[in-house]
């Protein structure tokens, strides 16, 4: 029989053998790392496009600035959407039609003749890679469970890591390929990545995915049918997403004339809430949730360390192409010790189960970038903007793995998908707010009294999330929840 193509890629990217008993199941890897860096990449690379795309399309940056929220509201509602089909029904497909999503957008934003449809290819973005982060998760727990390894630092690490370096690598990629062959590359290069995850997903991911056990406690206190039901809580998805949706336009512009936005999202938060107390298999299973402190402070530290973060990113780059007047390329080069630090903090601390430890330091250092913010103005040299953005990396290499790290261990096994998912939502909800203080404190363009002001935000929730983080005494316990 002639081998087909399949067979040949089957043979030559998957070879036959048999998963180790008790190790985790390597060939996973690639494709998790791939779906995973999908969504930091095209969330950090638009930094540097909007001021260019405002340019080629004569729009405004208040209206670019749909770029990012028009994402931001895809993925904060997609998350814990995909996580929770992920639970229901496993990881292969989910993950394969989100990356195929992927390539589309991406095809679509390349071709896009104006603002409108470049907003509409990046929903589609947004959605599309809601899929793979869950999914790992996912994966990740299923192998834990497999070999008996309450904790696979490594992967853990590695889906970390792999996207931390993505997000702040992200920039100065895009000033790169916009250098190269204009803004829409930024888009087109979604294209290959999109084919390379449904290779590697088609042949690599198992077909059928064995549902993670839910713990005991967490089935009692969820009902009879909460570890075996199949039934998804449509009601409750869309309660969920008109709550993210009224309250991210209202936050992305606030104005007195929208003030039937906060009250929209009162009520549907009102009636999520309701809704999801009474229903059998909930989307968000608030009793459980509720019971859980470790995992809410979890997701609070998500939200404040990437508020920060983005702040950052979003705000120090914008300043540095119109208050200093770098180029998009430069500044994405300037950028670049920030993607090194945080790549070399995460490897050196990566394995290394301390959760407490990292988030005191990402804090701290978090404080001091802050306040060397303040100490900037048009006239400073690169070296110094290349310090501070260096500075900066160093929480982005320890926060974010220190929050997955909690997580695994916090959330119920048999929710482990929506879980991650709602953690991603959190980290969202940090780049929307960060958004919003960008608007806020760079009315009149990004000039330095705006910069310092947007360094004075930050510094708030960098000295906020080292209270919570230093009054958590969950964090010192390392055990995990066991299915």
């Amino acid at each position: 029989m002639i081998p087909t193509l399949r067979d040949w890629l089957q043979h030559r990217i998957t070879p036959t053998r048999h998963r180790p008993p008790d190790r985790f199941d390597r060939r996973l890897i690639a494709p998790m790392v791939l779906g995973t860096v999908l969504n930091p990449v095209n969330s950090s690379m638009i930094a540097v496009a909007l001021v260019p795309i405002g340019r080629a399309l004569g729009a405004s940056p208040a209206d670019t600035a749909w770029l990012v929220s028009g994402l931001y509201l895809a993925t904060a509602v997609g998350q814990p959407v995909i996580g929770r089909l992920v639970d229901l029904y496993g990881p292969r497909r989910l993950y394969l039609v989100g990356t195929a999503m992927v390539g589309v957008a991406g095809l679509l934003g390349a071709l896009s003749p104006n603002l409108g449809a470049l907003v509409a290819a990046r929903v589609l973005l947004g959605l599309g890679t809601s899929a793979a982060y869950p999914a790992a998760m996912h994966l990740t727990r299923g192998e834990a469970e497999r070999t008996g390894q309450s904790s696979p630092a490594g992967v853990l690490t590695a889906l970390a890591v792999s996207a931390q370096t993505v997000a702040v690598v992200g920039p100065t990629l895009g000033g790169l390929l916009i250098g190269v062959g204009g803004w829409r590359t930024i888009f087109l290069v979604n294209v290959p990545l999109s084919l390379a995850c449904l290779v590697l997903g088609t042949l690599r991911l198992p077909k059928t995915a064995k549902p993670a056990t839910a713990h005991p406690a967490h089935a009692e206190a969820s009902g009879p049918s909460a570890s075996g039901a199949r039934g998804v809580d449509l009601v409750g998805m869309a309660l969920f997403t008109a709550l993210l949706v009224s309250l991210m336009l209202f936050l992305m512009r606030p104005r007195a004339a929208d003030w039937y936005l906060p009250v929209l999202a009162l009520v549907a938060g009102a009636a999520f809430a309701r809704w999801e107390l009474r229903v059998p298999e909930p989307f968000v299973d608030l009793r459980v949730l509720g019971g859980n402190g470790p995992m809410l402070a979890t997701f609070v530290r998500q939200f404040l360390s990437y508020t920060t973060a983005y702040a950052f990113l979003y705000g120090f780059t914008q300043w540095m192409e119109e208050g200093h007047g770098l180029h998009a390329a430069g500044a994405g080069l300037v950028l670049l010790p920030l993607s090194l630090s945080g790549l070399v903090v995460s490897g050196l601390t990566g394995r290394r189960e301390s959760v407490r430890g990292k988030l005191v330091v990402g804090s701290l250092v978090q404080v001091a970038g802050c306040l060397a913010m303040l100490a900037l103005d048009a006239g400073s040299a690169i070296w110094l903007l290349a310090a501070v953005g260096a500075l900066m990396g160093v929480p982005q290499g320890l926060n974010g793995l220190a929050n997955q790290n909690a997580l695994y261990r916090q959330a119920d096994p048999a929710r482990i998908g929506s879980a991650a998912g709602l953690l991603r939502t959190f980290m969202y909800l940090g780049a929307m707010a960060a958004s919003a203080a960008d608007a806020a404190f760079f009315t009149h363009g990004a000039d330095t009294g705006g910069l310092h002001h947007l360094a004075l935000f930050m510094l708030a929730g960098a000295v906020l999330l080292l209270a919570v983080t230093l009054i958590d005494r969950s964090l010192r316990d390392p055990t995990p929840r066991k299915a």
